[in-house]
């Protein structure tokens, strides 16, 4: 029996095994456990109650992922987005401004619009804009900052979007990002095929194919964003928890056009979602950080954050996140700038 195990034990990939987002999920609170126990239960629940959060999304984007393969819904959405990409690029940055996200809850969206074929222009365009502004972060940020500070988010997220768009579309004219998703052996969301030819079959639970396929579809896609969101949302609990908010943003103080530009790259890393920022923005900009500067500090951090970067890493190819990235940052500053000279 003892030689039955050792060679089964021989034939697993532990590498491999260990080398996952679970891995990560697992060991990282254990860390807190061990090296800072009072903190443990603070790191549990705010990514515990995080991720319930966004369990309703996760599991509105897998049920239509799944339906969508199941149906072979591909070659239609694909077909009817050919020849109109500039007029969607425009929908889903307008979209992207009005869709209630944060940039880990939009994820499982991007995931699905990915797997049916929608061009990588639009989606980029609703990928920067949506975690930027949604009627109550107006609503919350014309509290803290005023209407004039709100409103040119507002068109600053829209106006993100659409450069970001058009400059993927630009640049894929060119023949830049020809194959933007990570292959996917085993399963994922961004699988390309669902094998099915002509005409989708809504309701495909009459034929016994497309049902393996549903079952298929919803299992292998459920993992994989289950897995992606609960690494981002433990990695937002440790910089909630180990990287004070004012401490990031104090180093962003003063005037001028450097601190605009080092608020969009200190905004970059820093979790300060739609809520928290505007009254700390409102207490900075009374202690000397210019307007610019808090508008590129806003509109970096919602963008890229640490835990959305994480999941737009699992998604995409690495010079695709490159270029989510630079157009994000790029965005930020022009952002500041541009606001800086208006005020």
């Amino acid at each position: 029996m003892s030689e039955t195990l050792q060679a089964a034990a021989g034939r697993i990939d532990w590498k491999g095994w260990l080398w996952t987002p679970w891995t990560l999920v697992v060991l990282l609170p254990l860390a807190v456990l061990a090296l800072d126990p009072a903190k443990f239960g603070h790191v549990t629940v705010l990514a515990t109650s995080a991720f319930a959060r966004t369990l309703p999304y996760i599991a509105f984007a897998v049920i239509l992922i799944a339906w969508l393969k199941a149906a072979g819904a591909e070659t239609m959405i694909g077909n009817a987005f050919k020849g109109r990409e500039t007029h969607m690029i425009l929908l889903a940055a307008l979209f992207g401004g009005l869709a209630p996200f944060c940039s880990c809850q939009v994820i499982p969206f991007i995931a699905g619009l990915l797997a049916v074929g929608v061009p990588l222009a639009p989606v980029m365009a609703f990928w920067l804009s949506s975690p930027l502004i949604d009627p109550p972060t107006l609503l919350i940020t014309a509290g803290a900052l005023g209407w004039t500070f709100a409103i040119a988010k507002a068109i600053a997220a829209v106006g993100l979007g659409l450069m970001g768009g058009f400059a993927i579309k630009a640049m894929m004219a060119r023949g830049a990002f020809a194959d933007p998703l990570r292959p996917r052996s085993s399963g994922g969301c961004c699988k390309k095929t669902s094998g099915f030819d002509g005409q989708p079959v809504w309701r495909f639970w009459g034929e016994a194919e497309r049902r393996d396929t549903f079952r298929a579809e919803l299992t292998s896609n459920a993992l994989f964003l289950v897995k992606w969101l609960a690494l981002a949302y433990v990695l937002e609990a440790l910089l909630v928890t180990y990287v004070p908010a004012d401490l990031i943003a104090g180093v962003v103080g003063g005037d001028g056009l450097l601190p605009i530009a080092i608020s969009a790259v200190v905004g970059v890393p820093a979790y300060l979602n739609a809520y928290v920022a505007p009254p700390l923005l409102a207490g900075l900009t009374e202690q000397g950080m210019s307007m610019g500067a808090a508008m590129a500090f806003i509109i970096a951090g919602g963008v890229s954050s640490v835990p959305a970067m994480a999941a737009v890493w699992s998604l995409v190819k690495p010079r695709v996140f490159a270029a989510y990235f630079l157009l994000g940052l790029v965005g930020a500053m022009l952002a500041g700038l541009v606001f800086q000279m208006v005020v």
